[in-house]
C-alpha cells in the first residue's frame, strides 16, 4: 500500500500548539549566558532523575566548582560523591551513575570532553552518548540541545512522552526513544534549537499542572482542542 503523499499534519499541530502553550504558561526563553558545556549538561542528566532543575543544576555546579573539573569529581571515592549529591532524589544511583559515565569518558576520551561531538551528526552524535554507561536518549538530547552544541533535538520526559501518546502524535505505547523516533520528523523545520528547548519545558508544564498520569484536567488545559484524548473527554 502505497502511503498518502504531503506534509505530515502533526507538523501543523505542533505549529499551532506552540502559541497556546505560550499564552497560558508564558515565554522560556534560554538565554545565551545559561548555555552550558555539553559535559555540564551531561552531569546535570545523570544526576537529575526525579529532582527539580534548580536543585540538579546547583548540585552540578557545586560539584565543579569544589574540585575544579569533572576529572576530579570522577576520581572521588564513591561514598563522598554519595554524600556531595545528597540533595538529589536517589542521591546513591545518582552517585554510581556518574562515577560510571565520567569514568567511562575519562577511559574513552582521555578526560570528560565531548568536543568531538561538535563534528557529528546530531544522530550519530547521540548515538556515542548512549554508549556511556547511564546514558539513555533523554540525556543524550539534552546535551545536544540544551548546551553550547544548540542541536536540534527534542528532549522526551515522562510528562511530555505521555502527553505525545494522548495527543495521539506518537504510538500509545512508544518508550523514550520510539517517541523521539516518531516525533522529530514531524518537528517544524523552521524552529531553531531554542524553539525545541522552549516547547520542551512548556511541554513539562501541561504534563506536571493537566495532563497527569491520572486525574486528568482536559477541561482546562491549552493543549484540549488539538488533543485526541482531550476531544473525547470533553464535549
Amino acid at each position: 500500500m502505497q502511503l498518502p503523499l504531503g506534509p505530515d499534519p502533526r507538523t501543523e499541530t505542533l505549529r499551532r500548539l506552540q502559541p497556546l502553550l505560550i499564552q497560558r504558561f508564558g515565554r522560556i526563553e534560554r538565554a545565551a549566558a545559561e548555555w552550558r558545556e555539553p559535559e555540564w549538561v551531561l552531569v546535570q542528566g545523570v544526576i537529575g532523575a526525579r529532582t527539580k532543575s534548580e536543585v540538579s543544576n546547583a548540585a552540578t555546579q557545586g560539584l565543579l566548582d569544589r574540585h575544579g573539573s569533572w576529572e576530579a569529581a570522577a576520581a572521588l571515592p564513591l561514598e563522598q560523591l554519595q554524600a556531595e549529591l545528597a540533595t538529589q532524589t536517589y542521591p546513591n544511583v545518582a552517585a554510581e551513575r556518574l562515577k560510571a559515565s565520567l569514568t567511562a569518558l575519562v577511559e574513552r576520551r582521555g578526560g570528560v570532553d565531548l568536543s568531538h561531538l561538535s563534528e557529528m551528526d546530531t544522530l550519530a552524535a547521540m548515538r556515542w552518548l548512549e554508549q556511556l554507561p547511564g546514558i539513555g536518549r533523554k540525556i543524550a538530547a539534552g546535551v545536544m540541545n540544551a548546551s553550547t552544541l544548540d542541536r536540534r533535538a527534542i528532549v522526551l520526559d515522562g510528562h511530555h512522552t505521555r502527553i505525545l501518546q494522548r495527543m495521539g502524535l506518537v504510538p500509545a505505547k512508544a518508550n523514550t526513544d520510539r517517541a523521539f523516533e516518531a516525533i522529530m520528523p514531524a518537528m517544524p523545520p523552521e524552529w531553531s534549537a531554542a524553539d525545541y528547548d522552549e516547547h520542551h519545558l512548556l511541554m513539562k508544564k501541561i504534563g506536571q499542572n493537566y495532563c497527569r498520569p491520572s486525574a486528568l484536567l482536559c477541561g482546562d488545559c491549552p493543549a484540549q482542542a488539538l488533543c485526541q484524548t482531550g476531544r473525547g473527554r470533553v464535549v
